[in-house]
């Protein structure tokens, strides 16, 4: 039986937890909310520890799942961070959408205490933590990567490995990059085309059908901007962030990457406009705003 731990119950870390609530896995639990983390024990059995390093006492495995590498990092020293307690050969998975950079001194810092790490991202949002089918890219060795597969099979349907460390936090951001300029591009056609005269549902059937869609434009947008519903599941300011790695890493790798900066400054603007706790799909308001026109599917319109 592998001895688990889970630090960071927010809105993806939680449902990738209950997936480790399971007879093959002894799991602790942590939380920054404690009520969370007692919520989550009262409902899965997990024990839930007072402290990071309570939490990774004995633990084969911890992972974190947390929005920004620099809170994974301030978890580990001090008597009540991991090192404190984390045993030599145990293994840290970060779930994070980390940066590279963080991550290769998290993995240096762990490696004098004999403590392995993975960077390991997950996508397929809080839909994909519920129902186990994340994709998780992942960077670190390959052998270490081997020895904790089984627990990350039990939230990941696809799990790549992409490389040294820092490798699965380069493909995260760039991937979350790409759908922000699936967003705000399909956000800027469809308010010219509505300007145009053509409704929004027209031409989202003949962009779906075409080279031009994706999942923006086949899921995204009638599901949240035509119906003007916009649920908050994955927050503006996180993808701000994660885009804004991505932009680093062009610049980091001496990448002549225009369109990386200028969705970067775009989103950084949306963020500052929108407030800390938009929806990211919430950035196509900022587009009808500029445009002085909004995106309404037929039924939309007629509410």
């Amino acid at each position: 039986m592998l001895r688990v731990a889970f630090i960071g119950l927010g809105a993806i870390g939680a449902p990738m937890a209950r997936h480790l609530a399971h007879p093959d896995f002894d799991l602790v639990v942590w939380n920054r909310t404690r009520a969370k983390a007692d919520a989550f024990a009262a409902a899965t059995g997990a024990r839930v520890a007072n402290t990071p390093a309570d939490a990774a006492v004995g633990r084969d495995v911890v992972v974190t799942c947390l929005p920004v590498s620099r809170d994974v990092q301030s978890l580990l020293d001090g008597p009540d961070g991991i090192l404190a307690t984390m045993k030599s050969g145990a293994v840290l998975v970060d779930c994070t959408s980390g940066d590279g950079a963080t991550s290769r001194q998290i993995a240096a810092q762990l490696a004098v205490h004999g403590v392995g790490f993975l960077d390991a991202p997950v996508s397929g949002g809080v839909a994909g933590a519920e129902q186990g089918t994340l994709t998780v890219m992942v960077g670190g060795d390959a052998d270490i990567l081997a020895t904790v597969r089984p627990v990350l099979e039990r939230f990941g349907q696809r799990i790549v490995h992409c490389g040294p460390v820092g490798a699965g936090d380069a493909l995260k951001a760039v991937n979350n990059a790409l759908l922000a300029m699936h967003i705000w591009g399909t956000a800027e056609g469809l308010v010219a085309l509505e300007k145009a005269g053509v409704n929004a549902d027209v031409a989202l059937e003949v962009l779906n059908t075409s080279s031009g869609r994706s999942n923006a434009s086949m899921n995204l947008f009638p599901d949240r901007v035509l119906t003007r519903a916009f649920p908050r599941t994955f927050r503006l300011a996180l993808l701000d962030k994660d885009v804004g790695i991505a932009a680093a890493l062009a610049r980091d790798t001496q990448v002549v990457a225009p369109l990386l900066q200028l969705t970067s400054e775009l989103f950084r603007q949306a963020h500052r406009e929108l407030g800390e706790e938009a929806d990211h799909v919430e950035a196509v308001q900022v587009v009808e705003r500029l445009a002085g026109a909004t995106i309404r599917g037929r039924g939309a319109a007629d509410t």
